[in-house]
């Protein structure tokens, strides 16, 4: 709790705030346009013609683009750091099982949950703890698009943060 007047900053978790089991919605959701997919494609010097060809996906089996996947497991990434590891991460250790069971196309809209499945403190890293989450990304009618596990290095509480702690 803050006192009157003191400024709250938006932080991510400390690493003993991560309950392994525990759920996180991360809202609003985004919506995707041909136009952001064009651009990150262009960004990631993807020429992949199912992303930036309307008229080359339109004699594919969908029909339609496909939004790019890297854009989708980068987006649910971005939507949990709000929540989850603002201020608080220390590097990102890597991705483990990554899956898209489901195409995203243009004009749907992502959203994202992240489970914590496993959480220790670092070996080698006094002060740190590693921790692995699951993202799962479902568009507008509750499909799931993509599945991502992702492992992360995050602080731990410093003593100055742990209430009833003199500073």
């Amino acid at each position: 709790m803050s006192a009157v007047g003191e400024p709250i900053e938006q932080r991510g978790l400390w690493f003993e705030e991560f309950e392994v089991g525990a759920r996180f919605a991360h809202r609003p959701g985004r919506t995707i346009t041909q136009a952001d997919n064009a651009l990150f494609s262009a960004l990631t010097m993807n020429p992949q013609a199912l992303h930036v060809d309307v008229a080359y996906a339109q004699t594919q089996p969908f029909g339609r683009p496909l939004v790019n996947s890297m854009w989708t497991l980068a987006t649910m990434v971005g939507m949990s750091v709000a929540q989850l590891t603002q201020g608080t991460l220390v590097a990102q250790l890597g991705f483990g099982d990554i899956s898209f069971p489901a195409p995203l196309f243009p004009d749907d809209t992502l959203s994202t949950d992240t489970e914590v499945v496993a959480a220790r403190p670092s070996a080698s890293r006094p002060g740190e703890g590693i921790v692995t989450l699951t993202h799962t990304g479902r568009n507008q009618h509750g499909e799931i698009v993509a599945v991502a596990t992702r492992t992360v290095l995050v602080r731990c509480r410093p003593a100055s943060d742990v209430p009833g702690a003199r500073g």
